[in-house]
Protein backbone atom coordinates (compact mmCIF):
# COMPACT_ATOMS: atom_id res chain seq x y z
CA UNK A 1 0.00 0.00 0.00
CA UNK A 2 1.53 3.30 -1.09
CA UNK A 3 1.40 6.48 0.92
CA UNK A 4 -1.29 8.94 -0.18
CA UNK A 5 -0.95 11.77 2.36
CA UNK A 6 1.85 12.76 4.71
CA UNK A 7 1.93 15.76 7.04
CA UNK A 8 5.29 16.74 8.51
CA UNK A 9 5.44 19.20 11.40
CA UNK A 10 2.16 20.87 10.42
CA UNK A 11 1.43 24.08 12.34
CA UNK A 12 -1.53 26.45 12.22
CA UNK A 13 -1.78 29.67 14.23
CA UNK A 14 -4.41 32.36 14.52
CA UNK A 15 -2.52 35.34 15.81
CA UNK A 16 -0.96 34.33 19.13
CA UNK A 17 -3.10 31.17 19.36
CA UNK A 18 -1.57 27.89 18.14
CA UNK A 19 -4.33 25.64 16.81
CA UNK A 20 -2.07 22.88 15.42
CA UNK A 21 1.41 22.26 16.78
CA UNK A 22 3.85 20.04 14.92
CA UNK A 23 1.38 17.49 13.58
CA UNK A 24 2.82 14.41 11.84
CA UNK A 25 0.28 12.16 10.10
CA UNK A 26 0.24 9.60 7.29
CA UNK A 27 -2.52 7.95 5.27
CA UNK A 28 -1.93 5.01 2.96
CA UNK A 29 -3.75 4.66 -0.34
CA UNK A 30 -7.15 3.08 0.30
CA UNK A 31 -7.03 3.70 4.04
CA UNK A 32 -9.68 5.40 6.13
CA UNK A 33 -7.92 7.33 8.89
CA UNK A 34 -9.94 9.07 11.59
CA UNK A 35 -8.77 12.31 13.20
CA UNK A 36 -10.60 12.57 16.51
CA UNK A 37 -10.68 14.97 19.41
CA UNK A 38 -12.81 17.45 21.33
CA UNK A 39 -13.94 20.86 20.12
CA UNK A 40 -11.01 23.20 19.64
CA UNK A 41 -8.48 20.39 19.28
CA UNK A 42 -7.35 21.57 15.83
CA UNK A 43 -9.14 19.05 13.63
CA UNK A 44 -10.80 21.45 11.19
CA UNK A 45 -7.69 23.62 11.13
CA UNK A 46 -5.81 20.55 9.92
CA UNK A 47 -8.30 20.13 7.06
CA UNK A 48 -7.87 23.80 6.17
CA UNK A 49 -4.10 23.42 6.16
CA UNK A 50 -4.22 20.37 3.89
CA UNK A 51 -6.37 22.22 1.35
CA UNK A 52 -4.41 25.46 1.64
CA UNK A 53 -7.39 27.45 2.86
CA UNK A 54 -5.59 28.15 6.14
CA UNK A 55 -1.99 29.48 6.24
CA UNK A 56 0.20 26.78 7.75
CA UNK A 57 3.77 25.81 8.49
CA UNK A 58 5.30 22.41 7.94
CA UNK A 59 4.90 20.32 4.82
CA UNK A 60 2.02 18.53 3.07
CA UNK A 61 2.80 15.66 0.70
CA UNK A 62 0.24 14.11 -1.65
CA UNK A 63 1.33 10.82 -3.22
CA UNK A 64 4.94 11.73 -2.51
CA UNK A 65 4.83 15.25 -4.01
CA UNK A 66 5.25 18.30 -1.76
CA UNK A 67 2.12 20.40 -2.36
CA UNK A 68 2.83 22.85 0.49
CA UNK A 69 3.70 25.75 -1.87
CA UNK A 70 0.58 25.26 -4.02
CA UNK A 71 -2.61 27.36 -3.75
CA UNK A 72 -5.91 25.72 -2.95
CA UNK A 73 -7.09 25.35 -6.54
CA UNK A 74 -3.88 23.57 -7.51
CA UNK A 75 -4.18 21.19 -4.55
CA UNK A 76 -7.77 20.40 -5.54
CA UNK A 77 -6.53 19.84 -9.08
CA UNK A 78 -4.07 17.25 -7.72
CA UNK A 79 -7.01 15.15 -6.49
CA UNK A 80 -8.16 16.41 -3.09
CA UNK A 81 -11.88 16.84 -2.41
CA UNK A 82 -13.60 18.12 0.73
CA UNK A 83 -17.02 17.56 2.22
CA UNK A 84 -16.91 20.54 4.59
CA UNK A 85 -18.20 20.98 8.11
CA UNK A 86 -21.74 22.32 7.91
CA UNK A 87 -22.26 20.73 4.45
CA UNK A 88 -22.34 24.05 2.49
CA UNK A 89 -24.41 22.78 -0.41
CA UNK A 90 -25.63 25.37 -2.92
CA UNK A 91 -29.10 25.78 -1.46
CA UNK A 92 -30.68 27.59 -4.42
CA UNK A 93 -29.45 25.05 -6.95
CA UNK A 94 -31.03 21.66 -7.55
CA UNK A 95 -29.53 18.40 -6.38
CA UNK A 96 -28.58 17.64 -9.99
CA UNK A 97 -26.86 21.02 -10.38
CA UNK A 98 -24.90 20.50 -7.16
CA UNK A 99 -23.66 17.15 -8.43
CA UNK A 100 -22.66 18.56 -11.81
CA UNK A 101 -20.77 21.38 -10.09
CA UNK A 102 -18.79 18.75 -8.22
CA UNK A 103 -17.54 17.56 -11.60
CA UNK A 104 -16.81 21.05 -12.95
CA UNK A 105 -13.12 20.32 -13.58
CA UNK A 106 -13.75 17.08 -15.48
CA UNK A 107 -13.77 16.76 -19.26
CA UNK A 108 -15.42 13.36 -19.63
CA UNK A 109 -19.21 13.89 -20.00
CA UNK A 110 -19.95 10.18 -20.27
CA UNK A 111 -17.92 9.49 -17.13
CA UNK A 112 -19.72 12.28 -15.28
CA UNK A 113 -23.10 10.83 -16.21
CA UNK A 114 -21.94 7.41 -15.10
CA UNK A 115 -20.71 8.72 -11.76
CA UNK A 116 -23.97 10.58 -11.15
CA UNK A 117 -25.79 7.28 -11.65
CA UNK A 118 -23.28 5.55 -9.37
CA UNK A 119 -23.75 7.97 -6.50
CA UNK A 120 -27.51 8.12 -6.91
CA UNK A 121 -27.48 4.34 -6.49
CA UNK A 122 -25.37 4.77 -3.35
CA UNK A 123 -27.57 7.64 -2.06
CA UNK A 124 -31.03 6.66 -3.45
CA UNK A 125 -32.90 9.40 -1.59
CA UNK A 126 -31.07 11.93 -3.78
CA UNK A 127 -32.42 10.23 -6.92
CA UNK A 128 -35.92 11.08 -5.72
CA UNK A 129 -35.01 14.75 -5.26
CA UNK A 130 -32.85 15.53 -8.28
CA UNK A 131 -34.84 18.61 -9.34
CA UNK A 132 -35.44 19.94 -5.81
CA UNK A 133 -33.42 22.89 -4.53
CA UNK A 134 -30.77 21.56 -2.18
CA UNK A 135 -32.01 23.94 0.50
CA UNK A 136 -35.25 21.95 0.76
CA UNK A 137 -33.43 18.76 1.78
CA UNK A 138 -33.15 17.58 5.36
CA UNK A 139 -29.83 17.91 7.16
CA UNK A 140 -29.00 14.25 6.56
CA UNK A 141 -29.91 14.50 2.88
CA UNK A 142 -27.74 17.60 2.52
CA UNK A 143 -24.84 15.68 4.08
CA UNK A 144 -25.32 12.87 1.58
CA UNK A 145 -25.34 15.44 -1.22
CA UNK A 146 -22.18 17.11 0.10
CA UNK A 147 -20.35 13.76 0.12
CA UNK A 148 -21.64 12.78 -3.33
CA UNK A 149 -20.72 16.20 -4.73
CA UNK A 150 -17.18 15.83 -3.39
CA UNK A 151 -16.89 12.38 -4.93
CA UNK A 152 -17.97 13.69 -8.34
CA UNK A 153 -14.48 15.16 -8.81
CA UNK A 154 -13.04 11.61 -8.67
CA UNK A 155 -10.69 12.51 -5.82
CA UNK A 156 -7.59 10.59 -4.85
CA UNK A 157 -8.12 11.81 -1.27
CA UNK A 158 -11.49 12.62 0.31
CA UNK A 159 -11.54 14.87 3.37
CA UNK A 160 -14.71 14.52 5.47
CA UNK A 161 -15.07 17.26 8.07
CA UNK A 162 -17.56 16.44 10.86
CA UNK A 163 -20.12 14.58 8.71
CA UNK A 164 -22.28 13.72 11.74
CA UNK A 165 -22.52 17.27 13.07
CA UNK A 166 -26.07 18.26 13.99
CA UNK A 167 -27.70 15.05 12.76
CA UNK A 168 -30.07 12.73 14.61
CA UNK A 169 -28.54 9.42 15.78
CA UNK A 170 -30.45 7.32 13.23
CA UNK A 171 -29.23 9.56 10.39
CA UNK A 172 -25.68 9.51 11.75
CA UNK A 173 -25.66 5.72 11.53
CA UNK A 174 -26.83 5.89 7.90
CA UNK A 175 -24.16 8.45 7.00
CA UNK A 176 -21.44 6.26 8.48
CA UNK A 177 -22.76 3.19 6.72
CA UNK A 178 -22.34 5.14 3.47
CA UNK A 179 -18.82 6.17 4.49
CA UNK A 180 -18.12 2.47 5.03
CA UNK A 181 -19.26 1.78 1.48
CA UNK A 182 -16.86 4.41 0.15
CA UNK A 183 -14.06 2.68 2.04
CA UNK A 184 -15.05 -0.67 0.56
CA UNK A 185 -14.83 0.96 -2.88
CA UNK A 186 -11.20 1.82 -2.19
CA UNK A 187 -11.55 5.55 -1.57
CA UNK A 188 -8.77 7.07 0.56
CA UNK A 189 -10.41 9.05 3.37
CA UNK A 190 -9.35 11.38 6.16
CA UNK A 191 -12.34 11.54 8.50
CA UNK A 192 -12.45 14.41 10.98
CA UNK A 193 -15.05 13.61 13.60
CA UNK A 194 -16.12 14.05 17.22
CA UNK A 195 -18.29 10.93 17.25
CA UNK A 196 -15.54 8.45 18.10
CA UNK A 197 -17.69 5.33 18.27
CA UNK A 198 -19.05 5.76 14.75
CA UNK A 199 -15.71 6.79 13.26
CA UNK A 200 -13.96 3.79 14.78
CA UNK A 201 -16.38 1.38 13.13
CA UNK A 202 -14.57 1.84 9.84
CA UNK A 203 -11.21 3.45 10.59
CA UNK A 204 -8.04 1.54 9.82
CA UNK A 205 -6.06 3.85 12.09
CA UNK A 206 -6.84 6.70 14.45
CA UNK A 207 -5.14 9.91 15.52
CA UNK A 208 -6.42 11.83 18.53
CA UNK A 209 -5.71 15.54 18.80
CA UNK A 210 -5.70 17.45 22.07
CA UNK A 211 -4.76 21.13 22.15
CA UNK A 212 -3.34 20.91 18.63
CA UNK A 213 -1.02 17.98 19.27
CA UNK A 214 -1.25 14.24 18.71
CA UNK A 215 -2.06 12.54 21.99
CA UNK A 216 -2.65 9.10 20.46
CA UNK A 217 -1.86 7.27 17.23
CA UNK A 218 -2.83 3.66 16.66
CA UNK A 219 -5.64 1.28 15.81
CA UNK A 220 -9.26 1.62 16.94
CA UNK A 221 -8.78 -1.42 19.20
CA UNK A 222 -5.79 0.20 20.88
CA UNK A 223 -7.71 3.44 21.37
CA UNK A 224 -10.70 1.59 22.85
CA UNK A 225 -8.46 0.13 25.54
CA UNK A 226 -6.84 3.46 26.43
CA UNK A 227 -7.91 6.12 28.93
CA UNK A 228 -8.30 8.69 26.14
CA UNK A 229 -11.78 7.42 25.28
CA UNK A 230 -13.06 8.76 28.58
CA UNK A 231 -10.82 11.82 28.72
CA UNK A 232 -11.32 13.37 25.29
CA UNK A 233 -13.86 11.54 23.19
CA UNK A 234 -17.55 10.99 23.04
CA UNK A 235 -19.60 8.29 21.37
Amino acid sequence: MGEMLRLEGLTVSYGPVSAVRGLDLTIGAGELVALLGPNGAGKSSTIGAITGLVPAGGRVFLDGADISPLPTEARIGRGIAVSPEGRHVFVNLSVAENLRLGAATRRDPAGVRGDIERYLAMFPVLAERMEQPAGTLSGGEQQMLAIARAMMSKPRLLLLDEPSLGLAPMIVARIFDLIGRLKEAGVTVLLVEQNAAQAMRFADRVYVLAAGQVSFSGTPAELSSSDLMALYLRS
